[in-house]
């Protein structure tokens, strides 16, 4: 009788143990499926299917010093060319609007220029180097002179990276050339270039800087460089057990045109639909 009590305790035992040890497993399992989520968002082009909605509040725009409202919808699609090779869809839809930024000159409201980038990029390498090639291609969407160039525009793209030990930097850049539209308007040579530093903790918190620099050689008042500094936070999270990560950021515009904004901040949340 003793001897079947010890058997069985030992055997609930067992089966606790096990119970356990398949729940840290879970946990553990979870944490790193996490980890790896909040390495892929401070990653550009990754392997990952993802709807950021990035609202941005401007200030100083014109004698007015007006405030300037654009809120970026940019969903990135991977493409699986084959276990080693995808493509990235990145699409950034502007919606805009400004207040009167001169006296006599009214505000805008609308949809900007929607830009297409396409990057060949292969899976990534052992020490941890991530690059990508392709195409960028502006759109003339906007629905209003004022919001966008009137103009088809295209050119390269290209980004690298580098992660490791929560560490993540590298540049994104693109270079956009005018080929058809209105032709009353002037012509796009555009160079985009966006270093970037981030580092993620250990409880998927994420600390970043970029700037956003743009140079435009042919644009009338505002030819020249404008280099917005983005100082940002983000917390990667789950809501109803899905991954969203929040962000919020301070902009500072070190180099701009006369007329264009001098600070802001910036609000993100971008939805995941990890594999």
């Amino acid at each position: 009788m003793n001897q079947a009590k010890f058997t069985l305790g030992g055997s609930v035992s067992t089966m606790a143990a096990c119970a356990l040890l398949l729940q840290a497993s879970g946990t553990l399992a979870q944490e790193q499926s996490r980890a790896e989520l909040a390495k892929k968002l401070s990653n550009p082009i990754a392997d990952l299917i993802s709807m950021p909605v990035q609202y941005n509040h401007l200030r100083g725009l014109g004698p007015n010093n007006a405030d300037v409202n654009v809120t970026n919808i940019q969903p990135v699609i991977p493409i699986h060319l084959d276990a080693q090779t995808n493509i990235i869809s990145r699409t950034i839809v502007p919606i805009i609007n400004f207040d009167s930024p001169a006296p006599g000159v009214n505000g805008q409201s609308g949809i900007g220029d929607v830009l297409q980038s396409f990057f060949y990029s292969p899976v990534a390498e052992a020490d941890g180097w991530v690059w990508g090639v392709g195409a960028a291609i502006n759109a003339p969407t906007a629905n209003k002179q004022e919001l966008g160039s009137g103009k088809w525009s295209a050119g390269p793209t290209a980004v690298v990276l580098k992660q490791h030990d929560g560490w993540t930097y590298g540049i994104l850049a693109n270079k956009l050339n005018s080929f058809a539209g209105q032709s009353n308007r002037d012509y796009v040579d555009s160079t985009f270039v966006q270093p970037f530093l981030t580092y993620t903790t250990k409880t998927y918190t994420t600390f970043g800087i970029n700037t956003e620099s743009t140079y435009n050689a042919h644009d009338g008042a505002t030819e020249g460089w404008t280099s917005p500094v983005n100082l940002t936070v983000a917390q990667l999270a789950k809501i109803a057990g899905k991954p969203v990560q929040f962000e919020i950021g301070y902009t500072k515009y070190v180099t701009n045109p006369t007329d264009t904004p001098t600070d802001g901040f910036r609000v993100a949340v971008t939805l995941l639909m990890p594999d």
